[in-house]
């Protein structure tokens, strides 16, 4: 499927090849549920590679929330905004030209993560992406091809995190599976383990609870795999890495660095459980190579994997250095065409989940991409002159025509409000939490009222900025869908024409066939135009261009 895979991957394994154009200095961090990672990244954009230049990791454990409310604690909060700050000096130091940073499991469980992220975005003013556990996934798969090769031979991928764990099957091309499941090692630790160490019943309790989460993506995962297919197991994450260095200082005395390509066994792995089954924390706190965080969650983090190896038939595993927050880099590249014509199934990855979730909902795409054409047009011809996005809002004004009426597979009446649920609940990959709302925001105002403070679904739009697109945007969507109101391709073009003189723009209209009037469009604009004109401030006056020469 793509040629160049092998070649994209063997770039980007530990390149540090020089070259004479410009290196783009890239900063990524991770806010996680037990800690916050950061890499700042050189990347060489004519091989395309990128190489780590510094990392820093700060364990703040966000994930430990209120019980009783499940909400981040202020005492959390506050050890992350220290931990973001540190990183934003560490990034500019080094001359980053962009910091791009995702909040995973605890800030999207959490009732309050919105608002902790916009108290992030107040006070250091970085922008924090929340990110679905599919799109976690996604991005770990990016950033582990970035750091060993596949050969095209099946591989399956396990992140341990504090509050939840990846698991991914794919063989160097588009992933088979992509899951994200609730277990991770600082949540069941809060949830399950009360006794130290930890009692016989209580650790059967967590083993038999972990095998129940188990149950259903890894059985998704298998029914992936092709007869005679015997994957290898790659574990990235702070967990797995612990365990690889406990086992080489066991067996060999010393910790290989790097990390990368690591093996022990399931038999090895069973044998630490074992082992810190019977311990307390601070017996834990006296094994070389381990600190006094990880020690807290050590054991829920192992036995985590130690099932998961054993439902899976895996007899080993191997350790990657690369995860999340290269996969956000490896993302990054893609989106800014710094890699070409490779892995061409990521770069792409958002317009084909937009229309797998349309094909899903039975949307009727002949229509839909019409309304997106004229859309984009409008958008386009109306840049500069009455608005100022970009690229990126472009792309949410695509998604939005694309799905807007997806809420008729639900119902006709009030078939808007669905289209936002449905959106809003799509695993939509390649996208953040925030730009979902604001595609799920502009599809839902695609008619009826204008957007308002107390619709909930506008409410949850935490960002200014997207805020603003979809004011902005939406009059856009409205007046795209009343140019195919008949669904029939009546209108094959529009010519967008200021007039600043009268405050007007003229909406010159060409017509497929030269005998159709097409009153209904016409008719539908005239009824549409309000929500423009009110954004815009000035008049808009749609024409049918044969009228125009009749006259």
């Amino acid at each position: 499927m793509l040629d160049s895979t092998a070649k994209f991957k063997e770039t980007l394994v530990n390149s540090s090849t020089p070259t004479v154009d410009r290196a783009r200095i890239l900063a990524a961090i991770d806010v996680g549920t037990n800690s916050i990672h950061m890499v700042v990244t050189q990347i060489q954009p004519s091989l395309p590679a990128f190489t780590v230049i510094e990392r820093n990791k700060t364990t703040v454990r966000l994930g430990d929330r209120c019980k009783q409310t499940g909400r981040l604690t202020p005492e959390a909060m506050q050890r992350a905004i220290v931990a973001l700050k540190r990183c934003q000096d560490i990034a500019k130091s080094l001359n980053a030209e962009q910091i791009i940073a995702v909040a995973t499991s605890a800030v999207r469980e959490a009732p309050n993560g919105q608002e902790f992220l916009q108290q992030v975005e107040d006070e250091l003013g970085l922008w924090v992406n929340l990110i679905s556990g599919t799109e976690e996934a996604r991005r770990i798969y990016l950033g582990v091809l970035s750091g060993m090769k596949f050969d095209n031979q099946p591989h399956i991928i396990i992140d341990i995190g504090g509050g939840s764990t990846e698991l991914i099957l794919g063989d160097g091309h588009e992933p088979r599976t992509l899951s994200s499941t609730k277990v991770g090692a600082v949540r069941l630790t809060s949830q399950l383990i009360t006794t130290d160490p930890i009692s016989n019943v209580e650790f059967q309790q967590l083993q038999a609870y972990i095998r129940g989460m188990w149950e259903r993506p890894i059985d998704e995962l298998r029914s992936q795999l092709k007869p005679g297919e015997c994957p290898r197991m790659v574990g990235t994450s702070g967990t797995i890495e612990t365990l690889a260095i406990l086992h080489s200082r066991d067996k060999f005395g010393t910790v290989p660095a790097p990390l990368n390509g690591y093996q022990f066994s399931l038999k090895d792995l069973r044998e630490w459980v074992n082992r810190l089954r019977k311990l307390s924390y601070a017996d834990r706190l006296l094994i070389p190579g381990m600190n006094d965080r990880r020690a807290e969650i050590i054991l829920a983090g192992a036995l985590i994997l130690q099932e998961a190896m054993t439902l899976l038939g895996t007899d080993s595993i191997v350790i990657c250095e690369r995860s999340l927050r290269e996969g956000v880099v490896v993302d990054w590249m893609l989106a800014h065409g710094l890699i070409e014509d490779r892995l061409r199934y990521q770069s792409s990855v958002r317009q084909r989940s937009v229309l797998k979730t349309a094909q899903k909902y039975q949307v009727n795409l002949d229509h839909s991409q019409r309304v997106a054409e004229f859309a984009l047009s409008l958008f386009d011809q109306t840049q500069g002159v009455l608005h100022s996005w970009g690229g990126e809002a472009r792309e949410l004004l695509w998604a939005a025509a694309i799905l807007h009426n997806c809420g008729h597979h639900v119902g006709h009446s009030s078939h808007h409000k669905h289209s936002y649920y449905l959106i809003r609940h799509a695993e939509l990959l390649g996208y953040t939490e925030i730009e979902i709302e604001a595609i799920a925001n502009l599809a839902r105002y695609h008619r009826k009222s204008n957007p308002k403070k107390r619709h909930e679904g506008y409410r949850n739009l935490t960002s200014k900025k997207h805020r603003k697109i979809v004011e902005q945007l939406s009059p856009l969507l409205r007046l795209a869908v009343a140019l195919d109101r008949r669904q029939i391709g009546a209108i094959l073009s529009v010519q967008c024409e200021y007039v600043p003189e009268q405050q007007a723009m003229r909406l010159l209209i060409d017509s497929r066939q030269p005998i159709d009037d097409c009153a209904l469009e016409l008719w539908s604009l005239d009824y549409k135009k309000d929500s423009f004109e009110t954004e815009y401030g000035i008049k808009l006056v749609p024409v049918l261009r044969s009228s125009l020469t009749s006259q």
